[in-house]
């Protein structure tokens, strides 16, 4: 049986600079189609950058028609209004690849960190040498919310690639040992 396909777009959140990134799945490697960034910060209403936000994503599903749909979750910081900015600028994201018929998942930036550096606390330059790695890019983009963005997609490709993706989601190592009394070692 020949392994399909797949395609991520993965999404870096902003109402300043909003950064995507899409990969192909192909049996167990990834590869680079595109990834750059919407710049935002020369529209001052911030409906127009949402709806600006929600169109880029539209022309991305429509374009590329990518499987998955992974998108970085906001980090907690002390600004609210900056929070609030954010998370309509991430919600209107995630409407449009629902509206496209997409499931979304949502990673911290931890997590993404983690998954594509194995370290959680990586800095935005680490990610972008791992990923150059990774995909085998040779050139950097002029913004980093682009790699950000690739590298939500690649978590999502190790997440769902995992051994314990086919499980199903865990709440833990108490759960996972519930569904499989087989791996207890006695």
């Amino acid at each position: 049986m020949a392994n399909k396909s797949k395609i991520i777009l993965g999404i870096d959140p902003g109402t300043l600079i909003m950064g995507y990134g899409l990969i192909l799945i192909e049996g167990k490697k990834a590869s680079l189609i595109d990834m750059d960034v919407l710049k935002l910060s020369k529209y001052k209403d911030h409906y127009e950058r949402l709806q600006l936000i929600h169109h880029k994503v539209q022309e991305l599903i429509e374009q590329y028609k990518p499987n998955s749909f992974a998108i970085e979750a906001p980090f907690f910081g002390k600004n609210v209004q900056s929070m609030l900015k954010l998370g309509r600028a991430q919600g209107v994201a995630i409407a449009a690849a629902m509206q496209g018929g997409l499931e979304v998942t949502e990673y911290s930036p931890k997590k993404v960190k983690q998954s594509v550096t194995g370290n959680g606390n990586a800095d935005k330059e680490q990610v972008w040498l791992m990923l150059q790695r990774i995909l085998n890019i040779a050139e950097r983009p002029d913004y980093l919310d682009a790699t950000d963005a690739l590298a939500v997609a690649v978590c999502h490709f190790y997440q769902a690639s995992s051994p314990l993706a086919a499980t199903g989601k865990t709440k833990g190592w108490e759960q996972f040992l519930q569904q499989h009394p087989e791996r207890i070692a006695r």
